[in-house]
């Protein structure tokens, strides 16, 4: 059996009201866990708005051109990448990279349905564990 591993963390926020198209953004991105404190420059939102933006006409993005999109450095754009790719938010096509879907509700339909699988993987798990244990 092979191993696929995904790892998304989902925080449950309290969305403010009245919020601007970037806050909105931002508190989705939050909400999936891709964005930390740490990220002082904010460095995993501005390459997310650029997979949002690439998704609207279908264009896929290398590392590079992330790069000199969000005026980082390559290796702080991989690094995010990675994050992206584990989560599942983004895919890899050859050397460049793009969001799972193009629609934003989509891609939440996309990640439900893999915390779904999960949770059902875990109680299939938990119900097989209780068998035995209670022998």
């Amino acid at each position: 059996m092979g191993i696929i591993k995904k790892q998304i963390t989902i925080i449950r926020l309290i969305k403010p009201k009245h919020i601007s198209i970037n806050e909105e953004l931002q508190w989705l991105g939050n909400s999936l866990g891709l964005f930390h404190l740490r990220d002082k420059d904010k460095s995993c939102f501005r390459l997310f708005v650029e997979f949002v933006k690439a998704a609207k006409i279908n264009q896929s993005l290398s590392s590079d051109e992330l790069a000199d999109r969000t005026n980082l450095s390559r290796g702080t754009v991989v690094h995010h990448l990675n994050k992206m790719l584990e989560s599942g938010l983004i895919l890899q096509e050859h050397k460049k990279y793009i969001l799972r879907d193009y629609m934003l509700e989509r891609l939440i339909e996309d990640v439900k349905k893999d915390l779904d699988q999960t949770f059902e993987d875990l109680k299939k798990t938990a119900r097989e564990l209780d068998v035995i244990l209670r022998i």
